[in-house]
């Protein structure tokens, strides 16, 4: 508590509105010492402050300084080289290894250093979809697909668990593929926005 006071009049002392009223209080000073202020001189410089601190602008506090696009895609794509070291040491059935590898390299196609990531930046959905995906939903499915074979070793006849994670895979497939396809359509709207623009300035 007696820690905040110091800083809280260091604030103040700083802020805007104490500094143009301190501006202004000092052409107070100014017109006392010239004789216009007259007797009334502190009630005209305690009047210029108080005008001063009015005008001033509010304080505006800082936004937050979030990491921009590029930097956010440079840590999914270090978390997917993580994600690929975990996998390379889990043992899974053929069917569900043939589906992971497609998901993943999609998701390796996507998070490719160069101007395919580049695009995948430019669209703040996309790449949170990619996050998701390399850091909850794919390190889940294989994770719960290792538990419940686990427990189905020791109460045989249950659903078998590589059939959840083959579907999990596949629907994960799936969205990465919307994905490519709409990062591919936005790329092929821009070709077709600038042949248009040529056409029209063709006409001109």
């Amino acid at each position: 508590m007696a820690t905040s006071r110091p800083h809280r009049l260091v604030g103040f002392l700083e802020s805007r509105k104490n500094l143009t009223g301190s501006a202004c209080g000092l052409a107070g000073v100014v017109l006392t010492f010239t004789g216009v202020a007259g007797p009334y001189w502190p009630v005209v410089v305690a009047g210029l402050y108080g005008a001063g601190a009015l005008l001033a602008p509010p304080e505006r506090p800082a936004p937050p300084d979030f990491p921009d696009p590029s930097a956010q895609l440079a840590e999914v794509r270090g978390d997917f080289g993580r994600l690929r070291g975990y996998l390379a040491d889990v043992e899974l059935p053929p069917a569900a290894e043939e589906r992971l590898a497609g998901l993943t390299g999609l998701l390796a196609g996507l998070l490719e250093p160069g101007w395919v990531a580049e695009v995948l930046a430019a669209d703040p959905e996309g790449l949170h979809e990619v996050s998701r995906a390399v850091r909850q939903d794919v390190p889940e499915a294989v994770d719960a697909y290792l538990r419940t074979r686990w427990w189905t070793r020791l109460t045989p006849g249950q659903e078998p668990p590589e059939a959840h994670l083959e579907r999990q895979l596949a629907l994960l497939r799936e969205e990465a593929e919307r994905l490519a396809d709409r990062l591919r359509d936005a790329e092929a709207r821009r070709q077709e926005s600038h042949t248009r623009y040529l056409e029209d300035r063709s006409e001109h």
